[in-house]
């Protein structure tokens, strides 16, 4: 079988593989799950956050993205809490879409012959889900979510993906919207692109370093055809 990466000519791309974040990245949902932990803790009569304190959580795996949201929140009742937010998420879900333009830029990369892969705090049927629903089954070669290896920003989901898809660190391009998600890539020694239309706010990406940080998908799909 023909090595993927062969497809095209190496000098062409500076990174085989480009691994995205999904919420806030690629599916428009931050304000969606951030009014979810807020209704959750609302049915368990506890504080809501902030929209800014649930938003920063957004990209962890929901049980330590709930931890951390609600400290208060006695650690035998967290499940419980994680029940009441998948019930609102699931009761909005349909309302969710990808962010204009994220489908020809995925589509463009592919074309480039990009290996393309998601690294998510989602759940594996969670992500599955929200991929059927965008119709995006088929359009990663890899995918690893929050339940099946270490959360953001511990660096092994990163490094099971490279290693599943036999791409080296330095050819390796991450894109979030969070610190979480630069934070695991600088863990894991890969570059690291940033937007800014998600759940973080741009000022706090600065420390990380990322090689750019785009402002709509369209200027990630620009910076990533002239640079990627």
């Amino acid at each position: 079988m023909t090595n993927p990466l062969q497809r095209a000519p190496a000098r062409q791309r500076r990174f085989d593989l480009i691994a995205f974040d999904w919420d806030g990245t690629l599916f428009d949902s931050t304000m969606l799950i951030v009014r979810c932990i807020q209704n959750a803790c609302h049915d368990l009569g506890v504080t809501a956050p902030s929209d800014e304190a649930a938003a920063y959580v957004i990209g962890l795996g929901l049980h330590d993205a709930l931890r951390h949201a609600v400290p208060e929140l006695p650690p035998e009742r967290v499940t419980e809490l994680g029940l009441r937010y998948r019930h609102h998420y699931m009761a909005s879900r349909d309302a969710l879409v990808l962010f204009p333009g994220t489908l020809e830029m995925l589509q463009a990369l592919k074309g480039r012959q990009h290996l393309l892969a998601v690294a998510t705090g989602k759940n594996r049927r969670g992500l599955d889900d929200a991929l059927a629903h965008a119709q995006l089954s088929g359009m990663f070669d890899a995918t690893r979510t929050a339940d099946e290896t270490a959360s953001k920003p511990h660096p092994l989901m990163l490094q099971e993906l490279m290693a599943e898809l036999g791409v080296a660190p330095e050819r390796t391009l991450m894109v979030g919207d969070t610190t979480h998600d630069l934070m695991l890539a600088a863990n894991a020694g890969t570059p690291r692109v940033a937007v800014s239309y998600g759940a973080h706010d741009k000022e706090s990406f600065d420390a990380h370093e990322p090689l750019f940080v785009a402002h709509s998908t369209r200027e990630l799909h620009d910076w990533l055809m002239e640079h990627a």
